[in-house]
C-alpha cells in the first residue's frame, strides 16, 4: 500500500481568456475541497465517503456546474445528473433528470445503497429521494444570474454554450465570440468547456472510489444524458483504480473512458500516468476531455488534450497541487 492519494476537477476545457479573478475563484474553491478530502482521509474515512463528501461541497458552491449552478436546458430549467463507484465490489449508483435535489452525489449513494437498481432517472429518481427523505429545494435554488446571461447568449447563437462561465458583457474576448471548428457528433459548436465536478480517493487500505456530477450543457435538449452518470464513460472504479472523467461527454461515452484507464492497466499492464496518457491520446478520436485517477498503490495522475483542466491533486507523503493550464 503507498497510503491515499485524492484528485479533484472542475471541469477540462478551459477559455484561455478567462478572467484571472475567476481562475483565482476556482483555485480556492479546488484548494478547499482538497482540504476537506484530506482532512477525511487522514481521519480514516472510507474512499467511498469521501468522494462523496468532496462532490457535496463542489455542488453546494455555484461556481462549477453541479448542483447550484448547474447549465440550464433550452427551457430554462436544470436537469441534474451524478454517479458514484466504490472500488472494491463494483458497487455503484446514478442518478438522472433531477430538479429539486440539492445534492445529486448522495442521492447516488443511496442508489448503491438503499436500492435493488444501479441507475434511476427523472420522476422514478425524484420519487425515490422524497422516500430516502433527501434535501429537496425548488429548482430556481439552482438558477444563478451567470447561467440566466450565458442561456441568453446560447439563444441568441442558436448554439450549445460549453463555457457558461464566460461574462456575459464583454463575452467577445472569449471563446465564444469566435468561431470554432470544434464539433459534437458531426455538429459546429461554439466554444469547448464544460464544467463537471468530479472526485477520486484511494484510502489506506488501497480502496478506491470515484464519483462525478454536473449539469450538462447550457442550452441542451431536455431530457440529454451525458457520460457523468454513466458507469464506464465519466465513472469507474474498481480494485486497481479510480477515475473521474470531464469533458465532451459524448465522446467520452463512445471512448468508455473511465473504464478503458481500468483495461489497459489490467490487460497491457500499464501504470496508472501511463494509462492515462494513453486513453486520452487513443480513445478520444476528435473529442476534447479530460480526467483524474487514483491507483490501489496511492498513485494520483491525470490528463487532458484541451487547454487546461481546473484540478487538484494530493498524496500521503506530502505532494499537493492545484492547477488549471498545462
Amino acid at each position: 500500500m503507498g497510503g491515499w492519494a485524492i484528485a479533484v476537477h472542475g471541469g477540462a476545457g478551459v477559455d484561455p481568456n478567462l478572467p484571472l479573478d475567476r481562475q483565482e475563484e476556482a483555485k480556492q474553491l479546488l484548494t478547499r475541497c482538497l482540504n476537506l478530502g484530506i482532512s477525511a482521509l487522514r481521519s480514516n474515512l472510507p474512499a467511498i465517503d469521501v468522494v462523496e463528501l468532496v462532490v457535496r461541497e463542489l455542488e453546494t458552491d455555484p461556481l462549477f456546474n453541479s448542483g447550484r449552478g448547474s447549465a440550464l436546458t433550452e427551457n430554462g430549467t436544470v436537469e441534474m445528473e451524478a454517479s458514484i463507484m466504490d472500488g472494491p465490489k463494483r458497487r455503484c449508483g446514478a442518478v438522472s433528470g433531477l430538479t429539486t435535489v440539492k445534492n445529486p452525489v448522495s442521492l447516488a449513494r443511496l442508489v448503491m445503497d438503499k436500492s435493488p437498481h444501479s441507475y434511476l432517472a427523472f420522476s422514478g429518481a425524484e420519487q425515490f429521494a422524497r422516500q430516502q427523505g433527501v434535501e429537496v429545494v425548488d429548482n430556481e435554488y439552482f438558477i444563478t444570474p451567470d447561467n440566466v446571461g450565458m442561456l441568453k447568449l446560447a439563444k441568441e447563437a442558436n448554439t450549445i454554450l460549453f463555457d457558461y462561465r464566460i461574462p456575459t458583457s464583454g463575452y467577445e474576448t472569449c471563446g465564444s465570440g469566435v468561431e470554432s471548428p470544434l464539433q459534437m457528433n458531426g455538429l459546429p459548436i461554439s466554444v469547448y468547456a464544460p464544467e463537471t465536478v468530479g472526485c477520486v480517493v484511494v484510502d489506506r487500505e488501497g480502496r478506491c472510489a470515484a464519483a462525478t456530477s454536473t449539469g450538462g450543457l447550457m442550452n441542451k435538449m431536455t431530457g440529454r444524458i451525458g457520460d457523468s452518470p454513466l458507469i464506464g464513460a465519466g465513472t469507474y472504479a474498481c480494485e486497481v483504480c479510480g477515475v473521474s472523467c470531464t469533458g465532451e461527454g459524448e465522446a467520452i461515452i463512445r471512448g468508455t473512458l473511465a473504464r478503458e484507464v481500468a483495461a489497459v492497466m489490467e490487460y497491457k499492464g500499464l501504470g496508472l500516468q501511463r494509462a492515462v496518457d494513453f486513453v486520452i491520446k487513443d480513445r478520444l478520436d476528435e473529442g476534447k476531455a479530460g480526467l483524474i485517477a487514483v491507483s490501489s498503490t496511492g498513485e494520483v495522475a491525470y490528463g487532458f488534450n484541451c487547454n487546461g483542466m481546473f484540478r487538484g491533486c494530493a498524496t500521503e507523503d506530502g505532494f499537493m497541487e492545484v492547477g488549471i493550464w498545462e
